[in-house]
């Protein structure tokens, strides 16, 4: 099996993991799936988020997985719990294709980290 097919299969299951546990069957897309693994970093599973925060979330889960590809590094916890993280390399310039396959591949290393999927 080719890398594309692989990470394919790999992000089919993962859509099935989040439409399974947080959808009423209908698949979600890429912003859905990084806002609920924001909320999961952050560790406040049951309260409501307001706008802002749920961008903050967002901007945690991206930080949160391409963290292994160098691009960020934690940095620390403040005060309300929130984690933080610091640049430490620039993304480079990519077309919207590739900004989506990079996310996507971090997404699906992010869950076989977590064990979610195999």
């Amino acid at each position: 099996m080719t890398r594309d097919e692989e990470l394919k299969r790999r992000w089919n299951e993962v859509l099935e993991f989040f439409k399974g546990k947080f959808s009423d069957g209908e698949a979600m897309d890429l912003d859905a799936i990084l806002f609920i693994i924001g909320v999961q970093e952050l560790g406040q599973l049951h309260r409501s988020f307001k706008k802002d925060e749920k961008l903050q979330l967002m901007h945690i889960a991206i930080c949160r997985v391409l963290e292994p590809y160098g691009y960020y590094e934690f940095s620390h916890f403040d005060e309300d719990k929130w984690p933080h993280y610091i640049v430490k390399e620039q993304l480079p310039p990519l077309k919207a294709g590739e900004q989506s396959l990079l996310m996507k591949e971090a997404i699906v290393q992010y869950m076989l980290e977590s064990q979610v999927i195999q």
